[in-house]
């Protein structure tokens, strides 16, 4: 105990410095732990928590902390983004487009956004609507959609 402070307010200033520095130097990981240290200080204060219930605690709302933040903020733009900057042609898989001329092993031709791709797979007919599979080099791999069955 610092002169009289308790640890739980010593835990929850801490935590509110973290934050304060997450607003000054923002990296979006320092109000993770500031929020974990704030945690501890609050069940401190309700529990009277000795020092290695308090350390434990912390740990284990930082880790919490961290993995909840990485997964609500890890992909921002929805997605895979591991292609986006060596294969960027990757991000189309799992969109679906239109066959713009018959498809086969052998290829064909699909519709993407305003433009045409070359495609293989299928078997789809000009205007059927196919999901892209995969990508290889420049030919999307597309198969038919899935009609959802019927109840």
């Amino acid at each position: 105990m610092i002169d009289g402070l308790e640890p739980g307010w010593l835990w929850a200033i801490g935590g509110v410095l973290l934050l304060i520095a997450e607003i000054i130097a923002p990296g979006f990981f320092l109000v993770f732990v500031g929020a974990a240290a704030i945690a501890t200080g609050i069940f401190t204060l309700l529990f009277d928590l000795g020092t290695a219930p308090q350390l434990a605690l912390f740990a284990i709302y930082a880790v919490l902390a961290v993995m909840i933040g990485k997964r609500w903020y890890g992909e921002p733009h929805g997605g895979d983004q591991r292609h986006a900057i060596n294969q960027p042609a990757k991000r189309l898989v799992g969109k679906t487009v239109t066959a713009v001329t018959e498809i086969d092993d052998h290829g064909g031709r699909v519709k993407v956004g305003d433009g045409e791709w070359n495609a293989r797979g299928g078997p789809a007919a000009a205007g059927d609507r196919l999901t892209v599979t995969d990508v290889e080099g420049n030919c999307l791999i597309v198969e038919p959609v899935k009609a959802l069955p019927s109840m």
